[in-house]
């Protein structure tokens, strides 16, 4: 089974013209569960509330994705946290935030967002029916890849930096959203 675009990705994209089920993701630093257990609320709201995704929102707001990330949904979210931002090359999120670059922030937040709610057990079925490995279709319309690695689940970007799941199926009005150490790079 391979998750694929739904008229939510079509909305998102004429709008514009975020996991496992492994014990071990629930146990997550206690940063990363401050005010993460709050299911009132949209996934931007959510994002809002924590206290640790600072510069998703802010690049949310400068990206206008926010109304389309407060919509009816479903949508799933893999949510870098701020020190996922901080660690990218020096320069990157400023250059990100800059308005001309609207389009490239565009696609690298849509990266992370996938059609319908998937939830850390659905991701397991995936990777368990793919042979260890999932592939999954992000809302901009390139690929991640959801594997095991130890006791964590490791996502692939199409650039091959791998970005750990910290925090699976916070819930939100309008979808899920899976806390991760990195940031996605479309290729």
């Amino acid at each position: 089974m391979r998750f694929t675009p739904n008229p939510l990705k079509a909305a998102v994209l004429a709008g514009l013209a975020s996991a496992t089920g492994l014990a071990a993701l629930t146990a997550a630093p206690a940063a990363a569960d401050h005010h993460m257990e709050k299911e009132a609320g949209t996934i931007v709201d959510i994002a809002k509330s924590t206290g640790m995704h600072d510069t998703l929102v802010q690049a949310v707001v400068a990206a206008d994705l926010a109304e389309t990330l407060s919509g009816p949904g479903p949508i799933t979210v893999f949510a870098p946290v701020d020190e996922a931002f901080a660690a990218l090359p020096e320069g990157t999120v400023p250059m990100l935030l800059k308005p001309e670059n609207k389009g490239m922030l565009q696609a690298v937040l849509t990266y992370h967002a996938v059609p319908g709610k998937v939830t850390s057990a659905d991701l397991m079925n995936l990777i368990r029916q793919g042979g260890g490995s999932a592939t999954i279709e992000t809302v901009q319309g390139g690929t991640l890849t959801a594997m095991p690695m130890g006791d964590d689940i490791v996502i692939t970007d199409a650039r091959g930096r791998q970005t750990k799941v910290v925090k699976a199926n916070v819930e939100a009005s309008n979808g899920v959203v899976h806390v991760t150490d990195g940031v996605f790079l479309p290729g």
